[in-house]
Order: C-alpha cells, then sequence, then structure tokens
C-alpha cells in the first residue's frame, strides 16, 4: 500500500478535504493525516514526510528542498491541492524523478466562472443600473445594456483558467479571439479562438480577461500604452495576478470614463485605503474571490483524489506540471 502523506496543517487541509475525500484516499493507501493545525516548518516536515510514496501539499506547506527529501527516499508524487507550485518544489525534484501534480486545472474552473459573472454583469451594466434602482430610479441608463451576442470576447493567457473561460464561451453567439505567446496557431483555432497580438486583442474586444500568468515577461503588460488601445466602454477582467496590471496607469485611464475594470487582484493586496480603485465608479472591487473560496475549495480536494487515483493506475495524470517549464507557468 502507498504511504500517503498530508504535508500541510489540518486547518487548512479541513476546508478542502471533506471525509469523504479522506475515506477515497485511504482507499487508496495508507493516510498519515496532518499532524498539527499548524502547517509544518522545513524541520518538522522531515519528520512528517518519513516513508512517504505520496505527499499532499496546499497553501503553507513548506518547499520540499534536498534536506526534507533525504527524509523520503520513495517519494513519487507531490500532489499540490492548491494552484501554483512555484512555492513548494525544488530543483532536486526534478533530479530525482519526483512527479509533480497541481490542482490548478480544479481551482481555474472557479475563476473561469468568476471572470463569466463578471462579463456578463459588466455588459449588462448591472452595477449601474443596481446604483440607480437604490436611488429611485429604474429606467435610467438601459440604453447602455448589452447582451453576450454579437460581441468580440478577448482572452489574454490560455492556460487552466483562460481555457476554461473560452469553453464558457463558446456557448454564446460570439467572437474569441486569444493572446498567448505559448499556443500556436492550430490550438487557438481547435480551442474555438482566433489567435492574435496582444495589440489586435486589445484594439477589437469588447472584453478583455486576463489570465496570464505572473512571470517576469508579463510584468505590468498593461500599461499606457496598452490600455490606450482600448475601445470605448470595454470592459477589462483581471482574475490572474495584480502584477499584470499598471495600476497608475489603468487608474489614470479609468478617470476618463472610458471603460469599465472588474478587478479581483491587485499589487499589493489589499489595496490602499485611498487607492483610486475604491471610489471610481466605472471599478468592481473584489477581494481576490475568483479562485476556490469556501465550499469551492473541496472541488480540488477531490481533483487531487482523482489524481492520485491516476497515478496509482498509471494513467496519464491531468494536472501534471512539467518542472523544465515551471518559469512559464503561474
Amino acid at each position: 500500500m502507498s504511504q500517503i502523506v498530508m504535508l500541510a496543517g489540518s486547518e487548512v487541509l479541513s476546508g478542502i478535504f471533506t471525509p469523504n475525500h479522506l475515506d477515497q484516499l485511504r482507499q487508496l493507501g495508507t493516510l498519515r493525516e496532518s499532524q498539527a493545525k499548524h502547517s509544518p516548518t522545513p524541520e518538522e516536515a522531515k519528520e512528517w514526510i518519513k516513508g512517504a510514496d505520496i505527499v499532499i501539499t496546499t497553501w503553507g506547506s513548506p518547499r520540499i528542498n534536498e534536506e526534507i527529501l533525504a527524509y523520503a527516499p520513495d517519494l513519487k508524487l507531490v500532489m499540490h491541492a492548491a494552484g501554483t507550485v512555484k512555492g513548494i518544489v525544488s530543483p532536486e525534484m526534478a533530479a530525482k524523478g519526483i512527479r509533480v501534480s497541481s490542482a490548478n486545472g480544479a481551482l481555474g474552473i472557479g475563476v473561469a466562472e468568476t471572470a463569466l459573472g463578471l462579463t456578463i454583469t459588466s455588459l449588462k451594466n448591472m452595477w449601474q443600473l443596481a446604483r440607480n434602482t437604490r436611488e429611485g430610479e429604474w429606467n435610467k441608463d438601459k440604453d447602455k445594456i448589452r447582451e453576450l451576442y454579437g460581441v468580440t470576447i478577448g482572452v489574454v493567457g490560455a492556460g487552466r483558467a483562460g481555457r476554461h473561460y473560452i469553453q464558457l464561451m463558446r456557448n454564446f453567439h460570439v467572437d474569441i479571439l486569444l493572446y498567448d505567446p505559448f499556443v500556436s496557431q492550430e490550438e487557438a483555432e481547435a480551442m474555438g479562438t482566433t489567435k492574435v497580438s496582444l495589440e489586435d486583442l486589445l484594439v477589437r474586444s469588447d472584453v478583455v480577461s486576463i489570465h496570464a500568468p505572473s512571470i517576469p515577461e508579463t510584468d505590468k503588460m498593461f500599461n499606457r500604452e496598452t490600455l490606450a488601445l482600448m475601445k470605448d466602454d470595454a470592459v477589462l477582467i483581471n482574475t490572474s495576478r495584480g502584477s499584470l496590471i499598471d495600476e497608475d496607469a489603468l487608474a489614470e485611464e479609468l478617470e476618463k470614463g472610458r471603460f469599465t475594470a472588474c478587478i479581483d487582484v491587485t499589487d499589493p493586496e489589499p489595496p490602499r485605503q485611498d487607492h483610486p480603485f475604491r471610489r471610481l465608479p466605472n471599478v468592481i472591487l473584489i477581494p481576490h474571490i475568483a479562485g476556490a473560496v469556501n465550499n469551492g475549495k473541496q472541488r480540488m480536494g477531490q481533483y487531487s483524489v482523482d489524481e492520485i487515483r491516476r497515478f496509482l493506475n498509471r494513467e496519464p495524470m491531468d494536472g501534471e506540471v512539467n518542472l523544465q517549464k515551471l518559469h512559464t507557468i503561474a
């Protein structure tokens, strides 16, 4: 039987893994559950990980470096029940042939669904209409309503969240443009999108939804020059990372009232109390809720169980991370 070790605190894990998930894991191997509420320190991790074939990590788990790996010579898989694995993987893992999988696919579903909700409510101008209605108006600004029909959707980044957003968009009568330098023209067409340059996407899109990773190449890719290309009355949605946007430049553009921004992430978080995003009427600012929140985190628990089952059955894993291309992903 495989030895499955949970290398995170019970306070975090209990929100991800339900009792049913734990029962499923026990059917797959000998499960060693978290020994404390808090996530282990690197020194504690050496004890926790002893004898593990499979390790489950999540938010707060330590980086599994060479010192920790020495205590688990038979380790074969790290299943990260969260998004990015950059905080937990080490070069030694690739050298030892340890496979890594992430629940980013499950996390991306919630992100994409949130982006869809923001797309619909923003095109419908619900935010302004709700304010009007509270203030006693009824028909004011109804002429600014747009349906998710016959519009152009620009998707920046075709990672797991971006691809799921594209899949959701294909249920509507819309044109979908994609900017992602790591996706070929053939892949884009197979997804039902048209691959274009970032500049072309910004000029043509009625909605721009950002799903690119936070890497040096994407830092402040939305700046004065690129934001100025956006259409009047467009909608900009960021459920990715705050670092992708030059916030000062975006605030200046929004001050003109040209378009609407739906901001789930900022840099840093939270934004300062006097940040323009908090007062501008054409900004929808929400507190980083696009990913897994509350019961949504349990999707990652089931995904992790299913991924471990695939690994043990020697089937292809859905969320396996190519450690050689870590610099290109979120």
